[in-house]
């Protein structure tokens, strides 16, 4: 398999397959806040949309580039990398690609290698970031800055090319504004990565990696599916990763067909309790159990419980209260007592109410970027405990007749680092090999693109946006900072309402489907689909 994957050769979109001609768009502003992000990105705010045509063939100087692998992995980064590879050697043969070890740290800690054909070739069309690691250190401070110059220099780089999600791509905006400000010549290229799906725009049709990642879930949940119809004896509750917005959960269930899946943006527009929440998923189960069917799966998104209204304000006033600088100096054991006490009365009931585990959870642990790392937090869990207990509830009032028992899955790291689809292995040449051509133009500041990927790749329309065209300001960690906007599920989108319109017939009756593998060798309709969410979403 990894043989025959490795000879696999990424197909390009007309537009990169020979000598590349640069087409400008009109000039951009920000989504948001376009006064404050303008003033604080004066010198990379308002550059023009660009797409990459058929040209000339031109004479290049050779160039070194770095690449940077950051954050969490999705299926895909190697051949971003290689796409990059081939595309600053084609340029000119005498070209570099330096890789920096474990992430954005590696070029503050001048821990590099080079990438050379043969390095390359080992790691073409491969699943995870294992060619160089990846890693989570945030770029934002001036020291870092000038620390990650000081190799830039002696590599004599002219790019930095970061991969990564919209933290990530942030980050990459401001190292790239800092630059520029101090006419420092050193451009810096993003480019999307995500399976959560999340970093996705009128510009970015689909992060690399979600379509790849929901294969492998789909794999996954079709095969319980399965053995739930089975078996028919228990209820399978899978929580899929996506902290911040449910397109895994939604893809996923429009490839399988399950029961039940929550969506979280929908939870928080409902204006929904946790006990609604567990009431809709209890209901089913009792209207399934009428019918004889004792058995079901529901899909739950890792973030669902940062969108129930009651405790997103919760989680916000927490993340204020610990980011407080008294609370940094104070031990673990008091951090839990220290946070309750500068609570609300109404968020400190909401607190309370919540299973300890799951309460101490949310006033603890942060990641680097000063959220709940609320994959550690068992919802799948704490959901089907408490629909257990509204069932028993159910049962002693007649309105439950059958039995309850509940299987727990998290499909997390299983998909983060799968052999990429051919199309993620297609868009991620495509990605690495525009952002050496957005090098090459002298541009910095933006995040290379491909539009049209529900069409044949050849069709495909490659390019790149100015990063400051994505952001608007939002609070965090206490403070209100200039980032990328998260796109979250449209309750108007195509997507969602497609599954809507089936879901009360997938609740009650079982109607799974079941995908299977990823596929790679067979026909066309077969290999090379897109997702569901990219099909309805351009309907075609």
């Amino acid at each position: 398999m990894q043989i025959e994957r490795a000879a696999y050769q990424p197909k390009l979109p007309k537009g990169l397959q020979g000598a590349v001609k640069v087409k400008e768009g009109e000039p951009t502003q920000s989504v948001g806040n376009q006064e404050e992000i303008k003033k604080l990105f004066p010198n990379t705010y308002g550059m023009p949309l660009v797409e990459f045509v058929p040209g000339e063939e031109t004479k290049h100087e050779p160039m070194n580039v770095g690449v940077i692998l950051s954050g969490g992995q999705a299926p895909g980064g190697h051949n971003v990398i290689t796409g990059l590879f081939d595309a600053i050697k084609n340029l000119n043969p005498e070209s570099r690609l330096f890789g920096f070890i474990l992430g954005p740290g590696g070029l503050v800690d001048h821990n590099y290698m080079e990438i050379t054909k043969e390095i390359a070739d080992e790691y073409r069309n491969t699943g995870g970031f294992d060619m160089i690691g990846s890693g989570r250190t945030k770029l934002e401070k001036v020291d870092q800055f000038e620390k990650g110059l000081e190799i830039i220099r002696k590599l004599n780089i002219k790019a930095i090319v970061i991969i990564g999600g919209d933290d990530s791509n942030t980050n990459a905006c401001v190292l790239a504004e800092y630059y520029a400000a101090k006419q420092y010549g050193v451009q810096v290229i993003g480019c999307p990565k995500t399976i959560d799906g999340d970093l996705k725009n009128d510009q970015i049709e689909t992060s690399f990696g979600f379509d790849t990642a929901c294969k492998t879930y789909s794999e996954l949940i079709g095969n319980i599916e399965r053995d739930c119809n089975s078996a028919r004896k228990y209820w399978h509750f899978i929580k899929v990763m996506g902290r911040s917005a449910s397109h895994i959960a939604l893809e996923c269930a429009l490839q399988t067909q399950p029961n039940i899946c929550l969506v979280s943006e929908e939870v928080e527009a409902k204006n929904q309790s946790l006990d609604d929440v567990v009431s809709y998923i209890a209901d089913a189960v009792a209207v399934r159990a009428a019918d004889g069917h004792n058995f079901g799966t529901v899909i739950i998104p890792e973030g669902v419980i940062e969108f129930i209204p009651a405790i997103k304000k919760l989680i916000a006033q927490l993340n204020d209260v610990l980011a407080m600088p008294e609370a940094k100096e104070i031990g673990r054991d008091e951090q839990v007592d220290f946070a309750k006490s500068h609570l609300t009365e109404e968020n400190l009931a909401v607190f309370n109410s919540l299973p300890v585990g799951v309460a101490r959870q949310l006033a603890l642990d942060r990641d680097p970027h000063g959220n709940v790392q609320v994959s550690l937090i068992e919802t799948e869990k704490l959901l089907s405990t408490m629909v257990a207990q509204k069932l028993e509830k159910m049962k002693k009032e007649g309105k439950f007749v059958g039995k309850f028992a509940a299987q727990h899955h998290f499909f997390g790291y299983e998909g983060r680092c799968a052999a990429p689809s051919n199309f993620d292995a297609d868009y991620c040449y495509a990605l690495g090999t525009s952002a050496a051509q957005l090098i090459a133009a002298g541009k910095t500041g933006y995040m290379a693109i491909v539009k049209n990927t529900t069409a044949p790749s050849d069709e495909w329309k490659a390019g790149g946006v100015p990063i400051t065209m994505m952001m608007n300001m939002e609070r965090r960690a206490g403070e209100m900072k200039p980032v990328i906007r998260k796109a979250l599920v449209e309750l108007d989108g195509a997507p969602f309402k497609a599954f809507v319109a089936k879901r009360d017939e997938w609740a009650r009756y079982t109607c799974y489907i079941y995908p299977g593998p990823i596929q790679y060798w067979g026909p066309s309709s077969v290999c090379d689909r897109p997702t569901m969410t990219l099909a309805l979403e351009q309907q075609k």
